[in-house]
């Protein structure tokens, strides 16, 4: 790939990257299908019917509520210990929780410890998620090739279609070869157990590296801080506010055309949940073509200047999403979320390479973990909720508003805060200028 970088040891990097956020997003979507059709019943029984699909939900939402004390954790041990264990760590506590609910047992069977049990599970995936993007993106970028960088940073980025194509495949398959009522006694275990199988590669993988060239230099420059999280918040907050305000454009765009859309139009307009499934993953290619596109031009330009230019891209597709939803027509609804998901990809593709420039590598971890996780509550935890509160009370038109204005808000924070040369600072770090 380089001759700066063997190009062994950047297949193992990249697959390392990438390994844990496919398994991020694969969890997040197994678990989001499995509340919406049977964990409302399974574990949340002693529940009125009306009241099982939201306690399902709310719990759902038990992982939003980790995410940030997992970054705040795992980011200090990153910043202190190293790149490379921190990362197995995470990994190893995502991984295991997501097997454990595919093996506990249901509140027919325990009665109430059973809710309880997969809340502290849910717990547990979050912990183990708020430091796996941070770590990812750091492992990919502190060993690219100065020329690489936006290729590099790309990879934790493309987690993201691998995981969601893999869960959503994977729930079809079984609604294929399963009955309703086999789904519901044990199909609904298979993908959770399924994912020990991605655990153990990406374990596999990442045992075999060392640790990142540029965290070794911090540490010969001198002890690492006791506490990261608060060196970052009294000395760098204005990065930490950019790097958070700049990813709420992606996780809007993301939750909203996935979330969102296949909740409105399996109730409100009436489609087949396969069917509608169906277009979801005929368009998800998109997200990916957006994000290798992103990477490759933040190499030839820059990743702010590529963000900034997606943001502005971002804000009148937002303006499609009430015509195209409601035109009756699927061709006309995968055309949006195409689009939608390409422009995502173009948003989320470059924050690899750009978001870990605004720190110092002796705050990276925590840096990164910390921006990316709020960021994406405001961005994407809020945004089904806020998205059917406005299309109940003023009609999809608001959504649409609403995915414009996330847009917005990125892009003000690019231009007003993301001033940083991502250049000027990798280069002093000797971000393996080697």
């Amino acid at each position: 790939m380089s001759k700066n970088l063997p190009v062994g040891s950047s297949s193992r990097i990249l697959a390392a990257s990438l390994a844990g956020t496919a398994i991020e997003f694969y969890d997040f979507f197994i678990y989001g299908t499995a509340a919406s059709l049977v964990f409302g019943k399974l574990f949340f029984a002693a529940a009125p019917p009306s009241a099982q699909l939201l306690a399902a939900y709310a719990s759902f939402g038990v992982a939003f509520l980790a995410r940030p004390i997992g970054a705040l954790a795992f980011g200090h041990f990153g910043d202190r210990v190293g790149r490379k264990s921190t990362l197995i760590a995470s990994l190893l506590l995502m991984g295991t929780a997501t097997m454990a609910i595919g093996a506990i047992p249901t509140y027919s069977d325990i009665g109430w410890p059973a809710p309880i049990l997969l809340c502290l599970l849910r717990f547990g995936q979050g912990l183990g998620l708020g430091g796996e993007w941070g770590g990812a993106a750091l492992l990919a970028i502190e060993n690219a090739p100065p020329a690489f960088r936006g290729r590099f940073g790309m990879f934790p980025q493309l987690g993201a279609p691998v995981g969601f194509f893999a869960a959503n495949g994977f729930f079809l398959l079984l609604g294929l070869v399963l009955s309703p009522a086999q789904f519901l006694a044990w199909g609904w275990r298979i993908p959770f157990l399924a994912s020990a199988v991605l655990v153990g590669l990406g374990l596999w993988v990442r045992m075999r590296l060392t640790e990142t060239p540029v965290f070794a230099a911090a540490l010969k420059e001198g002890l690492p801080p006791r506490v990261p999280a608060a060196t970052l918040l009294l000395n760098f907050p204005r990065q930490t506010l950019a790097g958070t305000l700049a990813v709420v454009a992606a996780f809007a765009i993301f939750y909203l055309t996935t979330t969102f859309t296949l909740g409105y139009a399996t109730t409100t307009l009436g489609y087949d949940r396969r069917e509608f499934l169906g277009v979801l993953l005929a368009a998800i290619p998109f997200l990916a073509a957006g994000i290798l596109c992103s990477g490759y031009w933040s190499d030839r330009s820059d990743p702010r200047r590529v963000l900034i230019i997606g943001c502005g891209v971002a804000v009148p597709v937002g303006l499609l999403l009430a015509p195209l939803l409601t035109s009756g027509s699927l061709a006309a609804i995968w055309l949006f979320l195409s689009t939608a998901l390409f422009v995502m990809g173009l948003l989320y593709g470059p924050l690899g390479a750009w978001m870990p420039s605004l720190f110092p590598a002796r705050v990276r971890y925590t840096g990164v973990s910390v921006a990316f996780t709020v960021g994406g509550i405001l961005g994407g935890g809020i945004a089904p909720m806020v998205a059917q509160s406005l299309a109940i009370r003023g009609g999809l038109q608001w959504v649409g508003l609403y995915l414009s204005a996330a847009a917005l808000i990125s892009l003000l924070a690019l231009l007003t805060l993301g001033h940083d040369r991502p250049r000027n600072r990798i280069a002093k770090e000797t971000f393996l200028e080697r």
